[in-house]
């Protein structure tokens, strides 16, 4: 449980993106390309003053923005994926929740507008990245303090950037984190065509790693597993096909898995199991198919699989900032040289936000939607 100090600063944090307080918490000197005697601006954001479906509780309202204060930077918000965490939030069943009522959205890119006097470390026109969750980015500009903000390169893909927070960083750490893969070794996991599925693909081939990649069936299977190999995926197979007995001879060209990352929880994480090599890792960073993952007594005495978790606020909580920003440089230099593009994405206006909330939800949906302000 957070102690006092940490749940004021998350609070406090969540105020300022709703533009309820100013960012500083107190009057500093006008920003630079900001007029402190203007009338307070408006901005447009997606808020929900209770927990629900996402449908029905997420309105477009229009908010004050913030005054910005010595230390505090004025972005405009240029676009914003919605996750499953965001949903998930709003329904008010995720491990953070902020303070109602709230912003919705956990990741996006902004451009900076204006800096206070304070400010050394950004400029008018830097590009950032929120640097936790729980902040609320589908809006249309935001006010909040420097040390929330981490600056990314503004030559690389919008959507790229607007989705480089979250799926790619617990891509990364996932890899490099449970086993000491090595080229060559193999890694095997569910939900493939996520956002967090795509990443792991491309870094996985980046480093030298063979996937086998998990999707559910579905009409237009074909199309997915072009796309999927095209990203760096070495095979591509359907839930029913993991579970057949020919499976068994799959690994006779290639080594078993040392590491299952499952997002699906249920039979699905059951059968990314019973692929592991002995002493290998099964690693838990979502639960889609809301069932519990099971294991079997036998896979657990005679070979000595490992269950963990991941939670990428958890590992922020445990690292320092500057390792996350080098985790976010890290991630930006393989953009650089083509080795990792941004998930398939729909651009969506901020006003149609509620055909991409209905979109996000639906099922086989492998296009993630992008809020554009």
């Amino acid at each position: 449980m957070w102690v006092c100090s940490k749940l004021w600063r998350v609070r406090t944090a969540a105020r300022q993106w709703r533009g309820l307080l100013p960012a500083s918490g107190c009057h500093g000197p006008a920003a630079s390309s900001y007029s402190a005697s203007a009338e307070p601006a408006r901005v447009r954001a997606l808020v929900y003053g209770h927990h629900g479906d996402p449908a029905k509780v997420v309105e477009l309202k229009n908010l004050e923005l913030a005054a910005v204060g010595g230390s505090d930077v004025r972005v405009k918000m240029l676009a914003a994926p919605i996750n499953p965490s965001d949903i998930n939030m709003i329904q008010g069943n995720y491990g953070l929740l902020p303070e109602l009522p709230a912003v919705g959205g956990n990741e996006g890119v902004a451009q900076v507008v204006a800096v206070g006097s304070s400010v050394t470390g950004l400029k008018p026109g830097d590009w950032v990245i929120p640097a936790n969750a729980g902040l609320g980015t589908w809006r249309t500009e935001a006010v909040f303090s420097e040390e929330a903000l981490i600056q990314v390169p503004n030559d690389i893909p919008l959507q790229s950037a607007a989705t480089l927070g979250v799926n790619p960083c617990t891509a990364y750490r996932m890899l490099m984190d449970f086993e000491q893969l090595q080229p060559g070794d193999s890694v095997i996991q569910n939900a493939s065509n996520s956002g967090v599925g795509q990443a792991v693909i491309q870094i996985a081939a980046a480093l030298g790693l063979r996937t086998i990649n998990v999707v559910r069936d579905r009409p237009d299977i074909q199309k997915l597993s072009d796309r999927l190999k095209s990203l760096g995926a070495e095979h591509v197979i359907t839930e029913e096909e993991l579970r057949r007995p020919e499976m068994k001879n799959f690994f006779k060209d290639m080594p078993q898995p040392r590491l299952a990352l499952n997002c699906v929880g249920g039979k699905s994480s059951t059968e990314l199991l019973r692929q592991l090599a002995r002493g290998g890792t099964m690693v838990t960073y979502g639960g889609m198919a809301k069932q519990p993952v099971i294991a079997s007594v036998s896979l657990l005495i005679f070979k000595d699989l490992k269950l963990r978790g991941f939670w990428l606020s958890q590992w922020k909580k445990d690292h320092s900032p500057d390792q996350f920003k080098e985790l976010i440089l890290t991630l930006c230099d393989l953009i650089c040289r083509g080795q990792l593009t941004a998930p398939a994405c729909s651009q969506v206006p901020l006003q149609d936000y509620q055909s991409a909330l209905e979109a996000s939800m639906k099922p086989f949906m492998s296009s993630k939607q992008i809020l554009t302000m």
